[in-house]
């Protein structure tokens, strides 16, 4: 018998029993489980699954008072102002383009120039697009979706890593 289908119903039971009083979905506290049966791999795995899902119920437990909701609204504004108008969203429209444009920056072969021309203020059409690129208008379409393609990635990868690199900013 393998080892999954040995622990599943003693941690599905153990990981029931501790997730009401953690305050987590029973699913959530057994994944956490077998995730760090994955990264520690102990010698006696049935009898190390029941402190484990403690383990992590406490862990669940201690996160959750730890955090704090936001408010649905952060700053009272005035009722009738433009939510649009408020400086930190302006802040964070400006850093969602600069990051955007960095990518664009990034993506390989003719997908920069095409990506800068797609995101143009002036919104050129098809036709003036492909004439500023020299290409056919037709293969326009396949080109746009491959780097668009690569420019997801691109921002996918850096989304996942924390930013640019791995870094935190």
């Amino acid at each position: 018998m393998d080892l999954v289908t040995e622990l599943r119903p003693l941690l599905a039971a153990e990981a029931a029993a501790e997730a009401a009083a953690a305050g987590v979905d029973p699913a959530d506290l057994e994944q956490a489980v077998w995730v760090r049966l994955l990264e520690q791999a102990p010698a006696e795995p049935r009898r190390w699954v029941g402190s484990a899902v403690r383990a992590e119920a406490h862990r669940a437990r201690r996160q959750i008072e730890r955090e704090l909701p936001y408010p649905a609204e952060p700053y009272a504004v005035e009722p009738h102002a433009d939510p649009e108008a408020r400086p930190e969203r302006a802040v964070l429209a400006a850093e969602r383009r600069r990051a955007v444009r960095a990518a664009v920056r990034r993506t390989p072969g003719r997908c920069p120039r095409l990506l800068t021309a797609l995101l143009s203020p002036a919104d050129p059409t098809y036709r003036e697009i492909a004439g500023e690129l020299g290409m056919s208008q037709g293969s326009l379409g396949p080109v746009r979706s491959r780097c668009l393609g690569c420019l997801r990635r691109i921002l996918t990868a850096e989304v996942a890593a924390g930013g640019r690199w791995g870094k935190e900013r």
